[in-house]
């Protein structure tokens, strides 16, 4: 299994024949772009011959990676700690990992629309402040210029779905709220059981016995089996919170009604 801090392709590996310009030119990035890599951590130094830094296809390699990193949606950061904690895999094993990783749990495509169509299920409900609350929870992102990215359509579409019920919009906030509140509880018991159960047995197996495809692997697997046992559990919650609700109600109806017969029995 090739290091990422040595050599992720072989070609060409054995000579260093680019300046920072060529490097940067086939990379497809500026040259500032590129020595802003190598401070931060993320390029490799180069090899000195002279006064002059020479680069080779590992060097290049590794710019792709973080392009194609940077196109996934990680930020700089987050790439310099994935280059750090995964020497021990390839660039492609490093990618494919790290979409795994975000994809597993994410089947939907976000929407972009414009602050009037985010407020108008809410009508004059949809305050400026209101809006700042949605934000805030995660679900929508302000990208600026009006602009905003609904995370999941699907949770969207059922909070417009309350407009039709007569639900204000402060109570479908606070519905929101719950939601993230234990959903959160649910994510970081998996994270927790992923973790424990798998990933640091990879991270403590020998070198050369580590295998990233069944980590990625058991993450795919995990995906279903997340959502199917919230799912699960969730129903049978709700089923016995419904039944539980509407005995007392019927019980508090039935309370009501013989305080009125014996008003009428005096």
């Amino acid at each position: 299994m090739t290091d990422l801090t040595e050599r992720d392709t072989e070609a060409g590996d054995a000579e260093f024949d680019m300046t920072v310009d060529e490097l940067s030119r086939r990379a497809g990035m500026t040259v500032r772009n590129v020595r802003a890599h190598q401070s931060r951590g993320l390029l490799q130094p180069p090899e000195v011959r002279g006064r002059t830094g020479y680069y080779g296809s590992r060097h290049l390699a590794r710019l792709e990676l973080v392009k194609e990193l940077q196109a996934e949606g990680f930020n700089l950061e987050a790439i310099r700690r994935i280059i750090e904690n995964a020497p021990q895999a390839s660039s492609q094993e490093a990618l494919d990992f790290t979409r795994a990783l975000t994809d597993a749990f994410s089947e939907e495509q976000p929407e972009i629309i414009s602050a009037e169509e985010l407020a108008e299920p809410w009508g004059e409900e949809a305050s400026a402040e209101m809006v700042r609350r949605v934000v805030k929870l995660g679900f929508v992102r302000d990208l600026g210029d009006g602009r905003f990215e609904v995370r999941s359509p699907r949770l969207r579409k059922a909070s417009e779905e309350l407009v039709t019920l007569g639900v204000p919009l402060e109570t479908a906030i606070e519905v929101l709220r719950t939601l993230r509140r234990h959903s959160e509880s649910v994510a970081k018991a998996y994270a927790k059981l992923f973790v424990d159960n798998v990933w640091r047995p990879f991270e403590e197996a020998a070198e050369g016995e580590q295998d990233w495809s069944d980590v990625s692997e058991t993450l795919e697997r995990m995906r279903p089996l997340a959502a199917q046992s919230l799912l699960a559990a969730f129903q049978l919650v709700m089923a016995e919170t419904v039944e539980a609700t509407l005995e007392r109600e019927l019980a508090r109806i039935a309370e009501r009604g013989k305080g009125r017969g014996r008003r009428r029995g005096r």
